[in-house]
């Protein structure tokens, strides 16, 4: 930021030449005394984002202006499994999660899309807001063709649902996950075995959205009964389809975007990524290069 700062007499002393980052080097200082003053200790991460927010905005002021505060941020939670946001997209789309029938969450890996539709829906069982939760995702590799591979049911599928066990086990152990799976209140299936139901009283995530068509889009919306949420998750720029142009995940902005309540859409970027710092650089990099910088 082109300033010196000097602790001295328990107070805070910035110096520099340029009055504008002066001035945001202040605002950082007094949004993470009042993060502090919350009860929060931010890790390194979050404390990158607070400061990331003034870098890339020419005001501090303006900054304030258009988007939350880090301390509004961190108070956005799913306070059943004790998960907060990191980010000002994360903290949006909790609000969407809690607020909306049907939310659409697109953006880049490691933005927690999956992960906090999974923590939502965890913590709507818990709370007996919903009866159980269904995890889905095209099996693209497989071509939806599961009975050409070896092995029963749940090992011809395995691979391409692990991630969304990964995540349930975060917030449960594993008997328990087990016991839930033998009686039904957790499915875990491809996006192909949904075709005829109609789910009511239900948490349902859809994963790697970006690899449905548009019929599969069409067919798993209109599965959705009474008393149920779903979330569509998704990376646009993973396409794994032969014609990208074909993906249910593009069409369906154009379809619902803006028309119905109760449906929102939600772009999270490379600011919201919570991975290894090296995932947000990954990022740009790709951005960049397909977009011939």
């Amino acid at each position: 930021m082109n300033v010196d700062i000097h602790y001295k007499n328990r107070k805070i002393f910035i110096e520099g030449k340029d009055d504008d980052s002066v001035n945001k080097t202040s605002k950082i200082f007094t949004e993470l005394l009042e993060i502090l003053d919350e009860g929060h200790l931010l890790d390194w991460d979050e404390f990158q984002y607070v400061v990331s927010r003034y870098k890339t905005n020419g005001n501090g002021s303006k900054t304030e202006e258009k988007k939350k505060s880090m301390k509004e941020v961190i108070n956005t939670r799913i306070v059943g499994t004790q998960i907060f946001a990191k980010t000002e997209g994360q903290a949006n789309y909790i609000d969407y999660l809690k607020n909306n029938d049907i939310v659409f969450s697109i953006g880049p890996a490691g933005t927690g899309k999956t992960y906090l539709a999974v923590a939502m829906g965890v913590d709507y069982l818990r709370s007996g807001k919903v009866q159980r939760i269904i995890l889905t995702r095209p099996a693209v590799e497989a071509g939806e063709k599961l009975g050409f591979l070896p092995g029963s049911f749940y090992e011809k599928v395995d691979p391409y649902l692990r991630p969304l066990y990964d995540a349930l086990l975060d917030f449960m152990d594993t008997d328990k996950l087990i016991s839930y799976r033998e009686k039904g209140i957790i499915e875990i299936l491809p996006l192909a075995y949904m075709r005829g139901r109609t789910l009511n009283n239900s948490y349902i995530i859809l994963d790697e959205a970006q690899n449905t068509t548009y019929q599969q889009m069409k067919m798993f919306l209109t599965r959705i009964g009474f008393n149920t949420k779903a979330v569509i998750t998704g990376d646009v720029t993973q396409i794994d389809l032969e014609k990208k142009k074909d993906s249910g995940l593009l069409s369906v902005r154009n379809v619902l975007n803006g028309n119905i309540s109760g449906i929102k859409f939600i772009e999270l970027s490379n600011n919201d990524v919570v991975r290894n710092p090296l995932v947000k650089e990954i990022i740009k990099a790709y951005e960049d290069y397909e977009n011939g910088l």
